[in-house]
């Protein structure tokens, strides 16, 4: 395609500017790029498998049967590894960044990959994640604390969250009409028994009625301007951008940009602000999945994370969040 030629000399474009010019601190090692054409993860990417019990669930594979361009991709896989019916058991087959180049909390950083669901795509209801963006837990951290941003699907429907502390709504908030709130609120799913709160920002054209009702209130804690509409999960490949900058106190922003287009701009309350919580933010991406059956398959290609927009988008596109 076109953009991605173009975004490829973006980048080049870009390597020499950063050598030119002054560049934040966390900048020395921000550019990250892996196009899984070799058959190990590339030392310019800075992702790695995570080797743990819940991982243990998945299998990645470096292939070249199915891609979104060049040689290669990456087949993640996760199959049955918990006990049915078991809670709090989680199977995963994701992709991290290697901890010494994550990019600290009060920065905004772009990320781009090309995500692929292989034919069967599960339909129940059911928690599947297909990336997360997460602020680092200390020992000291009081709970367990959701993904600020994550691209998520239930009863085969893609729906994109953020989530943040929980702000009770006043008493004359209105409530969602058929999963829609007024404007300059969000529809929310307020969790105060965990601190929490969870805003729907985002959403595939097949919405229907099989999400919304979780949403059941509306918060102005969080403003998203659409059109909010995410591609469907299909056997197809789509190009994927995010700019993530929580703001715990306001002045949080997201940006979704999928296949060249603006889904969703959120701004506002974004992230947690609580005691133990780390420095820095991180990103994973793969299947991942409360206890399960059968086997659920992801493809993802051409990864890139940058603090430049046009290093995983076209300067065209940037150009509308200057």
């Amino acid at each position: 395609m076109e953009w991605i030629t173009t975004m490829r000399q973006s980048t080049v474009s870009l390597v020499m500017a950063l050598v030119l010019a002054p560049i934040p601190l966390w900048a020395d090692e921000a550019v990250l790029r892996d196009d899984f054409d070799g058959k190990d993860f590339a030392p310019e990417g800075g992702l790695y498998y995570r080797d743990n019990f819940e991982q243990s669930a998945g299998s990645v594979e470096f292939q070249s049967d199915v891609t979104r361009s060049g040689s290669g991709a990456l087949k993640l896989s996760v199959r049955p590894n918990c006990a049915p019916e078991s809670e709090g058991c989680s199977e995963r087959a994701e992709i991290w960044e290697r901890t010494a180049l994550r990019v600290p909390y009060d920065h905004g950083a772009w990320y781009a990959f090309a995500l692929r669901f292989a034919k069967h795509i599960p339909q129940d209801d059911h928690r599947y994640v297909m990336a997360q963006w997460k602020r680092e837990i200390g020992p000291d951290a009081d709970g367990d604390f959701s993904p600020f941003l994550a691209l998520r699907m239930r009863s085969g429907v893609m729906f994109a969250t953020v989530e943040t502390n929980f702000v009770a709504p006043p008493a004359s908030a209105p409530r969602p009409a058929d999963g829609i709130c007024p404007e300059g609120w969000a529809p929310v799913w307020l969790r105060p028994e965990t601190r929490q709160m969870r805003v729907l920002v985002a959403e595939a054209p097949d919405l229907s009625t099989k999400i919304v009702p979780e949403f059941d209130h509306c918060t102005d804690q969080v403003q998203v301007v659409g059109p909010a509409v995410l591609p469907s999960a299909e056997a197809e490949w789509h190009d994927y951008a995010f700019f993530t900058k929580p703001g715990p106190n306001g002045d949080g922003l997201i940006h979704i940009v999928a296949d060249g287009a603006l889904v969703a701009t959120a701004t506002g309350r974004i992230g947690h602000d609580d005691i133990g919580l780390g420095a820095n933010q991180y990103f994973k991406f793969g299947p991942y999945r409360d206890a399960g059956k059968g086997e659920w398959t992801l493809f993802y290609d051409n990864f890139t994370r940058s603090p430049q927009c046009d290093a995983v988008l076209p300067a065209s596109i940037c150009g509308e969040f200057e």
